[in-house]
């Protein structure tokens, strides 16, 4: 029986791209920057992963690690970034814009969405920084994300699983909860029972290396009912 909950691995090279793809993943997020949580990649990897994925490609768009507020600079890079990307005939973009203050950033992200159009956009966890997280959900929404990434503002998803749970029930689906932060095989199904979400995003990491493993991609696939 297949089921309608979904997949996305994290991928810091190409090897894990093609593990998530071989063992049954619904979506690649492609990054660089494992050590500061992903940073978008270079077209070179782009391009190759292009080359060797059937299942769905998101580019993580985000010039440095750190804080998410964003030069001048920095918000011409992650524009040129996504005109470029979407040459290669990627499906979608990830990414996520505040300001001094921690609330959501609507006219850059606007923006952002705009340049990316027709594809879909994610925001990524600068969400578990906000602190309203009710009032940033329904502008993330206005927005026109597609998706929000988090661990419902928890060091991890284990933690942040009562809050995602809240998320997921005031979202009515007008916008996809992606519950990720510290997500593996061990805890997926209790998650899932809590909080209710469709599509799960994890490293599949295991071993303390930068490369997906098989066997965990498999487990927290067929964990997913």
């Amino acid at each position: 029986m297949s089921s309608n909950k979904k997949l996305e691995i994290a991928c810091f090279n190409l090897d894990s791209a093609l593990i998530a793809q071989e063992n049954g993943a619904d979506r690649v997020e492609l990054c660089a920057g494992i050590e500061v949580g992903g940073t978008t990649p270079d077209s070179e990897m782009v391009r190759q992963a292009r080359e060797n994925l059937t299942i769905d490609l998101y580019v993580m768009i985000r010039p440095r690690g750190g804080h998410f507020v964003y030069s001048e600079e920095e918000f011409q890079q992650m524009q040129s970034d996504i005109s470029d990307l979407k040459e290669l005939k990627v499906d979608g973009f990830v990414f996520g814009i505040l300001k001094e203050d921690n609330t959501i950033n609507l006219a850059q992200n606007k923006t952002l969405i705009d340049l990316a159009k027709p594809l879909p956009c994610s925001f990524h966890r600068a969400f578990d920084e906000v602190q309203s997280p009710f009032q940033a959900l329904e502008q993330v929404i206005d927005c026109g994300f597609k998706t929000i990434l988090t661990s419902g503002q928890a060091q991890n998803v284990t933690e942040g699983m009562n809050r995602l749970a809240e998320l997921v029930s005031k979202t009515n689906n007008r916008i996809t909860i992606m519950p990720g932060g510290g997500l593996r095989s061990s805890n997926i199904e209790i998650i899932q029972q809590n909080t209710k979400a469709v599509f799960y995003h994890s490293s599949a990491i295991t071993d303390g290396s930068e490369t997906a493993s098989a066997t965990e991609v498999q487990a927290l696939k067929s964990k997913l009912q």
